[in-house]
């Protein structure tokens, strides 16, 4: 049983790994984008700069998370609780930072 429960917490604490990276990964597109348009991409760069810390945070606090799943079933637990907390919160600051930008960029 024990085995299992550290299976399915692992697999939670990755989707959050996979989701806090995605919103760097969404951040990276975006500054090189607007690096690329130049003075025209400056308040495009200036949101970007202020989401990093959201960003690099909630990817820190998954790895983490991600970390603690290789004990037992406590540790488990508080991997859970940390990498899926990580995770929801990446994933609603990238849903923010995609309704900022949608449209802006082109395709």
């Amino acid at each position: 049983m024990g085995t299992v429960f550290g299976i399915v917490a692992f697999v939670i604490a990755l989707v959050g790994v996979l989701a806090a990276l995605g919103h760097v990964g969404y951040l990276a597109m975006l500054n090189k984008s607007a690096k690329e348009r130049g003075l025209s991409g400056g308040a495009t760069s200036d949101y970007v700069n202020s989401r990093w810390k959201v960003a690099g945070g909630t990817a820190l606090v998954a790895l983490i998370g991600l970390l603690f799943t290789t004990g037992g079933v406590v540790p488990d637990i508080i991997g859970i609780l940390l990498a899926g907390g990580a995770g929801i919160a990446a994933k609603g600051a990238l849903d923010a930072t995609r309704r900022e930008f949608r449209g802006q960029l082109p395709r």
